[in-house]
């Protein structure tokens, strides 16, 4: 199969979407199937765009064998609303435009992924044109998610993403979804059953798995040889309720001295979490840089346990990807989240739950797990086998691919 895959957020960008894209594309390489990736030029989330990319329509690259089109946006470091729009749709434009002209050659099939929303604008353009099937990726329901964040409140922009929303569910052949609460939510809208297919989130266990002495290095490294290392890897944003961490922290300095809370990542909050910190005199907090993808295994092994964080509104089907990462590095879940994720916690016995946004029940959940050792290895050797058994990336590239050979076989008969 040649399949043109629109992702706004790829590799050198860090991040779940970025990562999901990169290792659903190899798996398709992999596989024998040729695939085009059609994404922004690197600049998120700071913002800022690299000076090789300046000043440039776009670039073609190959990275592990994917043709890599990295198209222009307007990109800002300050976001506002007015500045996302931009953002989302110069891609959305020259992600289209892009599609209809520079993706040369005959293909079988799209494949979109959102959110934003807007890329799915771009495949249904391409689509239309180019009379090929379009598949649409939703890991998020956007506009819910964004409205319940606060992030979209104009009632006119609102109104139009939901139609573009709708657009986009009607002419897809299917739909991709990654948690069961998003496909419930979507059938009780009308969505046709029969259009869904569920490909949750999952790890590379082959890239994510625990290693002794990159714990030892980096542990001595940031000088907390001694401590109980409580690590937040990922992006340091609005959906993640990491405020409340911080409110945490500052009881926990006085009941659990050793316990040490680890955030890896940036983000837009993250000037002000650091502002926030500093107020509090908190010494039991590090913020770190993000690191590239192939370093999360190690900090992830330095930790005793990770965190999973999201805000206490409800975002339907919300099942974080650095969670698998977590548990395929054996690390023990501290879930502060509902939905799905706390049933994928339950089910698999890898960690522990506290409410979203709740400051004494976190400092009880770092406390049990440093308390009992043995409960926390165990935890951890659950989710590794877990994620071998059931999240691996691999098995989820194998899933996607037959779905779309179904697509193309079907269009051929």
């Amino acid at each position: 199969m040649r399949i043109l895959y629109l992702s706004q957020y790829f590799p050198p960008e860090v991040g779940a979407t970025q990562t999901r894209a990169y290792e659903m594309a190899r798996g398709l390489i992999e596989a024998g199937h040729h695939v085009t990736m059609i994404a922004e030029v690197p600049n998120h989330p700071s913002g800022i765009i690299p000076p090789e990319y300046t000043g440039k329509l776009y670039k073609r690259a190959t990275l592990d064998g994917i043709d890599v089109i990295r198209v222009w946006v307007k990109a800002a470091p300050v976001k506002t609303f007015r500045t996302r729009m931009a953002f989302y749709l110069s891609f959305m434009g020259m992600a289209a435009w892009a599609g209809i002209f520079l993706a040369r050659g005959n293909y079988d099939v799209i494949y979109a992924t959102s959110p934003p929303l807007f890329v799915g604008a771009a495949a249904l353009a391409t689509s239309a044109l180019r009379r090929i099937p379009f598949v649409f990726e939703v890991r998020d329901l956007w506009p819910e998610s964004a409205v319940a964040l606060g992030e979209l409140r104009n009632p006119h922009a609102i109104r139009m993403a939901q139609w573009l929303e709708r657009a986009c569910y009607k002419h897809a052949r299917r739909i991709v979804l990654t948690a069961q609460e998003m496909q419930d939510h979507l059938v009780g809208r009308g969505v046709p059953a029969d259009k869904l297919h569920i490909i949750r989130n999952g790890a590379n266990p082959d890239l994510f798995r625990f290693d002794k002495q990159a714990r030892q290095q980096i542990r001595a490294e940031l000088g907390l040889d001694q401590k109980f290392i409580v690590a937040y890897a990922g992006l340091l944003g609005l959906a993640q309720g990491l405020e409340s961490v911080l409110e945490a922290a500052a009881p926990l300095q006085a009941i659990e001295p050793s316990a040490h809370l680890l955030f890896i990542g940036d983000g837009p909050l993250k000037p002000n979490l650091m502002a926030r910190a500093e107020q509090l005199r908190l010494k039991n907090v590090t913020f770190l840089a993000a690191q590239p993808r192939q370093q999360i295994p190690a900090y992830l092994s330095a930790a005793d346990a990770a965190l999973i964080p999201l805000v206490r509104q409800p975002i339907i089907g919300a099942l974080p990807s650095k969670m698998f990462d977590a548990m395929a590095c054996e690390r023990p879940i501290i879930l502060s989240a509902e939905g799905e994720a706390l049933l994928v916690l339950m089910q698999e016995q890898v960690g522990v739950n506290v409410p979203p946004e709740s400051t004494e029940p976190l400092c009880q959940a770092i406390q049990a797990l440093k308390q009992d050792p043995d409960l926390a290895r165990y935890y951890g050797k659950r989710g590794r086998q877990a994620v071998i058994e059931r999240y691996s990336r691999q098995a989820q590239a194998q899933q996607l691919e037959q779905l779309l050979q179904q697509i193309v076989a079907a269009r051929l008969s």
